[in-house]
């Protein structure tokens, strides 16, 4: 994965995922104040797409290392697809809780979403010492994602004008194609994400539709180039098919 050297410097993770061997490397980006951000690379990160369970954990636990927490502390909920925000404070008490964003305030949390295609959007109040990431797939996007994790972040003392927002990596508008309805629907209510792939076919741009939402929330935001389809680096539903490997983005802390 190539990141500007502007946003995220290379940190690649000490040492292998111990049980695959698979190496996890995070592009970090530290900010004042003590937040950090980053994306991860290497290694499949999910345990729920029917891949090697073991290794997947394994390399959890290899880029919990990485950025600095113990493995419990790097925390992931359940990815629904929804609108779902939720508070963390401590390692899960059970199940991870069904959710799409995250927030915390406390240090020492690492905060990570898993994706291979939808956007990743880290965000940091670091004035407030308020982090939080999120998932926003269409379904997210339209569901307003991205609204309920600032939401949430103003609940624990983010404010949205201080507030500041990275978008990883997503599948772009040229090669997401949709039926023309599902474009018109989507488009219903933002305009912003209709689009046309390469061949003129209807489309979505995502990443569109969450930058505009960002800003009509008065947070500033940022996007990193590179589409999840067209950069085999990076792990791709669209190209692969619903086994391919799920990378991170994170938000954190640093304690």
């Amino acid at each position: 994965m190539a990141s500007p050297p502007d946003l995220f410097a290379s940190h690649p993770s000490p040492e292998p995922a111990p049980a695959s061997g698979a190496s996890v490397t995070t592009w970090r980006r530290d900010l004042p104040g003590g937040s950090s951000w980053a994306l991860s690379g290497g290694a499949d990160l999910a345990d729920h797409t029917g891949g090697d369970v073991r290794a997947a954990r394994a390399a959890r636990a290899s880029l919990a290392a990485d950025v600095g927490v113990l493995p419990d502390r790097l925390l992931v909920a359940r990815q629904v697809h929804g609108a779902t925000a939720v508070l963390a404070r401590g390692p899960w008490d059970g199940p991870p809780p069904e959710a799409d964003a995250l927030v915390t305030d406390v240090p020492g949390l690492a905060l990570a979403v898993l994706v291979a295609d939808c956007v990743p959007v880290l965000l940091a109040d670091p004035a407030a010492g308020v982090v939080a990431v999120a998932h926003a797939g269409r379904r997210g996007m339209d569901a307003g994602v991205v609204g309920a994790a600032v939401a949430l972040m103003a609940e624990v003392g983010a404010e949205p004008s201080r507030t500041r927002a990275a978008l990883g990596p997503s599948v772009c508008g040229r090669c997401y194609e949709v039926p023309a309805a599902m474009r018109a629907e989507v488009a219903g209510r933002h305009p912003v994400a209709a689009t046309c792939t390469w061949t003129g076919t209807p489309a979505l741009d995502v990443a569109a539709g969450v930058l505009e939402q960002l800003a009509d929330l008065g947070v500033a935001a940022e996007q990193l180039p590179g589409c999840t389809v067209e950069d085999e680096a990076l792990g791709s539903v669209r190209r692969s098919g619903p086994g391919a490997p799920r990378w991170a983005g994170l938000a954190w802390r640093r304690g």
